[in-house]
């Protein structure tokens, strides 16, 4: 099957993108390396990828790109591309976010609706719940995003619903809960703690450190992302949680025992657009994905933490 993957140079894109090539499939890969982190580190996602006959990129944005031409004859359509970041969403720079994620989603789902409907299986987060009174988080639950950035990805959500109601588009949204594993972006927790303990470098962290995430490895997601258009309800939403909910506390001295060397820690106020708690209900798509979280934190730090060794 031909398949479609936006945000292809990204860090989930990639490693979706590598599944589905491995799995037979000819994968048309959408990037437009947008300058939130360096491109080589991008490059360096798609290294296995352009090795292979049944990959190709294109280096274009959403909002600009032929999709008549790029969607033609796909089945499916992972839509991963977006502009990422919760704390840098605010002020100016909110017009990248609805560019990136809102217009180009309604774009994209416009698109697909004349495309013949292929799947849509559309990348939202945890960041849509903000402070939520209970936890775990149900996706029948209130919505009340803290962050701009949470408030396009609702929005990208709502309109998956709408292009499905009302044209029959079969999409399927998919809430990730803290991502993580080798490729993870610079600017996420987890690479930044690991990089620290290899260098030997402060590093810091908002907060007084009782907040607590739910973390997902990268390999568990990529599964869930797969399953989606195949057996996800169209028009529904999953939760897509790692089934570990830690302080980050706790999470700090599990990467110090992993990586066998302290941290030095700088301490610094809580920052704008940041949740409490995050914790995922996942029986839905367990129901209907049949998504088990199959890499414990311990296993999965252990094996971001190789390859941040790796890198330069």
């Amino acid at each position: 099957m031909k398949v479609v993957v936006t945000g292809a140079a990204g860090f989930i894109g990639s490693h979706v993108a590598e599944s589905l090539v491995a799995g037979g499939h000819e994968v048309v890969g959408l990037d437009c390396f947008t300058d939130y982190y360096p491109r080589p580190v991008k490059e360096a996602n798609l290294a296995r990828l352009r090795d292979s006959s049944r990959f190709r990129l294109v280096e274009e944005r959403l909002q600009d790109v032929d999709l008549a031409r790029l969607l033609e004859g796909a089945g499916h359509v992972y839509h991963l591309a977006a502009q990422a970041g919760v704390r840098a969403s605010w002020g100016r720079e909110f017009a990248l976010y609805t560019d990136h994620n809102v217009l180009a989603t309604q774009r994209l789902l416009e698109a697909a609706v004349a495309a013949g409907r292929p799947t849509v299986v559309y990348a939202s987060s945890s960041s849509v719940y903000g402070d939520a009174p209970e936890l775990p988080f149900r996706e029948d639950g209130p919505c009340h995003p803290v962050s701009p950035y949470g408030v396009t990805k609702l929005a990208g959500e709502h309109l998956a619903v709408l292009y499905h109601r009302n044209h029959g588009l079969p999409t399927v949204s998919l809430r990730f809960f803290t991502v993580y594993g080798p490729r993870q972006r610079p600017d996420m927790a987890f690479h930044r703690f690991l990089k620290a303990a290899r260098d030997g470098t402060e590093v810091p962290v908002f907060g007084d450190g009782t907040q607590t995430r739910d973390f997902t490895y990268v390999a568990d997601v990529v599964a869930a992302v797969r399953a989606a258009p195949l057996s996800g309800r169209p028009g529904s939403v999953y939760n897509v949680g790692g089934g570990e909910r830690l302080a980050l506390n706790e999470v700090l001295r599990l990467i110090e025992t992993v990586t066998a060397r302290p941290l030095r820690i700088q301490r610094q106020e809580n920052q704008k657009g940041d949740m409490r708690d995050t914790f995922a209900d996942t029986a839905a798509a367990r129901r209907d994905l049949g998504f088990r979280s199959t890499v414990p934190l311990a296993e999965g730090l252990a094996r971001e933490w190789e390859w941040i060794r790796g890198l330069r």
